[in-house]
């Protein structure tokens, strides 16, 4: 049960982080004057590897152990258990790109709207809703 806890503390820090990084980028990408692209660029770098990364790594070890210890012999062949791990991958390929994008804006090259980040902010939402509706429902 301890583990289970510590799995969704970690879940919770990695989506805080996946929700406020793409929000910060919009407004990064709103900002012109070079005191605000600065401070952008500091909160940015804080927020994904003091916050988002370490909670992606806590979550993944976690979950890991949580597979090894005795989700995997319960669930493996689930269609639902199959699909949770495919959109974790998802969202694993949706943090890296962030640091992507954070990159492209650390070294002053980003040519994204604010209207893409607003939707590209979107992403997380709809994964978190999907990987929990089949964590707890377990439909298929």
């Amino acid at each position: 049960m301890m583990l289970k806890a510590w799995h969704l503390i970690s879940m919770v820090t990695w989506f805080a982080g996946l929700f406020y990084l793409p929000r910060l980028f919009v407004y990064h990408a709103m900002s012109a004057d070079q005191i605000s692209l600065d401070r952008f660029k500091i909160m940015e770098r804080k927020l994904l590897f003091g916050i988002t990364t370490p909670g992606a790594v806590l979550t993944l070890v976690f979950g890991l152990w949580m597979l090894i210890d005795y989700a995997w012999a319960a669930f493996a062949g689930q269609l639902w258990f199959n699909l949770k791990l495919g959109l974790i991958g998802l969202l694993l390929i949706y943090h890296l790109y962030c640091g992507v994008l954070w990159l492209d804006f650390k070294h002053d090259r980003n040519n994204r709207s604010h209207v893409w980040f607003r939707w590209f902010n979107e992403i997380p939402v709809l994964m978190l809703v999907a990987i929990i509706l089949l964590a707890v429902l377990k439909p298929l």
